[in-house]
């Protein structure tokens, strides 16, 4: 394994009308400290012009492996499952790519 490689998902989220500002805010002061706390490192995340779409990228360390490890870690946290439907109740749709560097 090379040890310089970065595993990581590319994350385009379009956003329910009117729930940017909402989301920002969670995702700055929650889903950022949570994920980080489960090994999930947020790399850096934009909005596009429109204003409708957040892109992001999160990245688990060298291991495909360890995606499904953080991921299970995360998503079984006691906070995840209280605020879910919340925090998904902003997106209308997500797309996912594995990414590799």
């Amino acid at each position: 394994i090379d040890t310089l490689m970065k595993i990581a998902h590319l994350r385009t989220y379009t956003m329910n009308s009117g729930q940017m500002s909402s989301w920002l805010k969670l995702f700055e002061n929650k889903l950022i400290p949570l994920m980080e706390k489960h090994g999930i490192k947020v790399e850096s995340y934009w909005v596009n012009e429109e204003n409708t779409q957040f892109i992001w990228i999160r990245s688990y360390g060298n291991s495909i492996e360890n995606i499904k490890q953080k991921e299970d870690s995360f998503y079984g946290s006691r906070w995840w499952k209280k605020n879910v439907d919340f925090v998904r109740g902003h997106i209308s749709h997500r797309e996912i790519k594995l990414i590799k560097h």
